[in-house]
């Protein structure tokens, strides 16, 4: 689907790692970044949008190297498993020198550490994958970078993953800080917390995080931390509203937008710079959870549907159980955290007023993806895992502008530092306090 724009394959290594070439320009003036574990592109993006050239990106699907490929045609991508990626190869492909990267970015697979897996362990081999990542920075040394994983990584394995990491970046000579940060304060329309793990050799790592712009799900949260200033939270109403209605398992890959406007900012943001609709097209609900989901309400759940309706596994559940399943997305709320499939078995993915799942479009909006953005894949399941694996968009540029000014600050600095410096040797004989003030 959707892959007619995509680049061939350039090259093909020795331990299989499909290289494409990019089939566009970057700007060669602007930052430069590189995504590892990149996915469909969801911190790429933001980068992007936040002014960064994307000169590269990694990931073993084969669904996810097609959607970023279509989407980052300046890009060069690496398609298969990072242990077969080497610094070397990066700088070849990409035209870079050794500590020319600005930024590498990326989120090592995170399922081994999410608190919703109940075997996760700091054994498991995708729970290594981090060391690659740090391989690879070991090889580039980049100027700065950016890891994004789930708040299980602050735990799995009494800490040893975290303490892992910063033992060994401290070694490259970075300085390193982390942080959780949840997506709805920088204005995405879902509640979802992640870690960044930010590192910096050019300066103190502490302003690669931003700061909120909008106001937290948990109003506790607010007055605890007394912000103002904050802008209003971006609603599902706000994320999806002038979106076309479907029936059950319908739509297109590419559709007219049916002559609904789009009626707030949010909205007009996404659909900025493309007239047509992609990716609007839902799963088809069997006979069964249609039977169930037509009694759950706007933000209702499980608990609102007859017990005899229900599996049987869940006829016995406590209404304490299970909080999320089938539960139905409510206009002035915000969207759970997306997952994978966007299943009502599994969370709150019905859409708010029509008896369907909602689409991979919808699901991109509540992740913050411009409507020009187009998920490819040979297959309506793979775009959901897409979508539901992406780092929330506004998220990532918010991430993005702090690191961009963090660069920019520190190389100013070093500059005048550096001026400074070549004066005073050449004016060693002036007073020392009119050097101070040089």
């Amino acid at each position: 689907m959707l892959g007619d724009r995509v680049s061939s394959i350039s090259d093909l290594t020795s331990d299989g790692l499909k290289v494409y070439s990019a089939t566009g320009s970057v700007d060669q003036f602007a930052p430069k970044c590189l995504d590892l574990f990149a996915g469909a592109g969801g911190l790429a993006v933001g980068f992007r949008e936040a002014g960064w050239a994307i000169v590269g990106g990694n990931d073993m699907s084969k669904d996810a190297s097609a959607t970023f490929r279509l989407n980052f045609p300046e890009a060069v991508f690496f398609e298969g498993s990072v242990a077969a990626l080497t610094a070397e190869l990066v700088l070849q492909k990409c035209g870079l020198a050794e500590g020319e990267l600005d930024c590498l970015i990326g989120g090592p697979p995170c399922q081994s550490f999410s608190y919703n897996n109940h075997h996760r362990s700091d054994s498991d081999d995708r729970a290594r994958l981090f060391e690659h990542y740090l391989r690879i920075v070991r090889g580039l040394k980049p100027k700065t970078l950016v890891m994004e994983n789930v708040p299980g990584i602050l735990t799995i394995g009494g800490g040893s993953v975290i303490t892992a990491i910063r033992t060994a970046l401290a070694e490259m000579d970075y300085e390193t800080t982390l942080d959780v940060l949840s997506a709805e304060e920088f204005g995405t329309p879902q509640v979802r917390r992640r870690v960044f793990i930010v590192a910096s050799r050019i300066g103190e790592p502490e302003s690669l995080l931003p700061l909120p712009t909008h106001r937290p799900a948990d109003s506790r949260k607010l007055k605890r931390k007394k912000m103002k200033g904050l802008k209003k939270t971006v609603t599902v109403l706000d994320a999806i509203g002038d979106l076309p209605p479907l029936e059950n398992g319908k739509g297109a890959q590419v559709a007219d937008r049916a002559g609904i406007t789009a009626f707030s900012g949010f909205q007009r943001n996404a659909r900025r710079g493309i007239r047509k609709l992609y990716n609007h097209v839902c799963h088809g609900l069997t006979s069964v959870n249609l039977d169930r989901i037509v009694h759950v309400p706007e933000g209702g759940n499980w608990r609102d549907i007859p017990r005899d309706l229900l599996p049987a596994g869940m006829q016995r559940a406590k209404l304490t159980d299970h909080t999320k399943r089938y539960g139905r997305l409510a206009r002035c709320g915000f969207a759970s955290t997306l997952l994978t499939k966007c299943d009502p078995h599994w969370g709150a993915y019905i859409h708010p007023t029509q008896d369907r799942t909602i689409s991979v479009r919808e699901a991109a909006r509540l992740q913050g993806f411009p409507d020009k953005f187009r998920f490819a894949g040979e297959s309506l399941g793979a775009q959901y895992e897409q979508v539901g694996n992406a780092v929330p968009v506004p998220l990532a540029i918010a991430i993005g502008n702090a690191v961009l000014a963090h660069l920019i600050q520190h190389a100013s600095a070093n500059s005048a530092c550096g001026e400074s410096s070549n004066k005073d040797s050449r004016d060693s004989s002036e007073p020392a306090q009119r050097k101070k003030a040089a």
